[in-house]
């Protein structure tokens, strides 16, 4: 060996990423990448602390109705009308209420952590040194943003659920097309509402994330999330905007009333399909342009 190449020796072993050092841990390729990434996502104490706060929506629901008592048809949030006659209605009235601010807020919190959080703690570019390339690492990040969407929509149903069914009792279903289903099936349109509101926060998760690439500070990446969600809510109360409301990612988040009726009716669930994945498809594209052309520092 030759001293000039002794000499270089410390030189690339400092530059190297050494394997304690943050990221160093991550699986190699996109699975391994995915997996460790899921691990990080649900190890951190503020990732259990949001879910926490959605398991107290249906808590409290329950609880209140139970004391004070049901409410008359057409007053208060949907479905609350009926958890007195079926429990399982506190899920779903739970989901309503969350829908709006809490569920949202929560996504926020996580998607906009994605990319920011990484490099606010410096850890950006050891991830970059893994093979699979910028583009995987942001589909992976995405990815544990809609595996938590998902998770955190069936807490929230399957919390108020058994709630409902300890304080109220459950049996067959009353549809909103006054046909009673079985408790089983009941239970089965639960899990399709589930899938409906999960589908409905994959846009917003997306236009989290790529709000994450635009910053190193993830407070703004989570707060400008939460913002753009109220703010597409509210322009879509505003009727002189009527033209806009159908391309607002907020616009069918309400609708899975549908799945509760008999037949269901599948047209809501493939049109807010649908328009999730455009809006996907627009934060996808930016992002991806956005990540792939910036200079990361830490």
């Amino acid at each position: 060996m030759s001293s000039r190449d002794a000499a270089s020796r410390p030189a690339d072993a400092a530059s190297a990423p050494s394997p304690s050092a943050p990221g160093a841990a991550r699986g190699s390729g996109i699975p391994g990448l995915l997996g460790s990434e899921l691990a990080t996502l649900f190890r951190r104490l503020r990732t259990w602390m949001l879910l926490g706060a959605l398991i107290v929506i249906p808590v409290l629901l329950g609880v209140a109705v139970r004391i004070a008592g049901g409410t008359r048809a057409g007053r208060g949030p949907a479905f609350l009308d009926q958890i007195t006659d079926n429990g399982v209605f506190v899920g779903l009235a739970a989901l309503a209420i969350a829908i709006p601010l809490f569920l949202p807020l929560t996504i926020s919190v996580v998607a906009g952590d994605t990319i920011a959080g990484e490099a606010s703690l410096g850890t950006l570019r050891y991830l970059l040194v893994a093979p699979s390339g910028r583009v995987a690492l942001l589909a992976v990040k995405y990815i544990a943003a809609a595996v938590f969407c998902i998770i955190a929509t069936f807490v929230v149903v399957a919390v108020g659920v058994v709630v409902g069914a300890i304080l109220f009792g459950a049996g067959p279903l009353t549809l909103l097309s006054g046909t009673q289903v079985s408790l089983a099936e009941g239970l089965v349109r639960c899990l399709a509402v589930v899938a409906y509101v999960s589908v409905s926060m994959l846009g917003l998760a997306a236009i989290g994330v790529l709000l994450s690439t635009l910053t190193t500070v993830p407070v703004g990446a989570m707060a400008a999330t939460a913002i753009l969600a109220v703010a597409a809510q509210i322009v879509g109360q505003i009727p002189q905007l009527s033209a806009l409301h159908p391309y607002l990612f907020t616009d069918r988040w309400l609708d899975f009333g549908d799945l509760l009726r008999s037949p269901i009716s599948w047209d809501s669930f493939v049109g807010n399909a649908l328009l999730q994945m455009v809006w996907i498809a627009i934060a996808a594209a930016l992002a991806v342009w956005r990540f792939t052309t910036r200079d990361v520092l830490t």
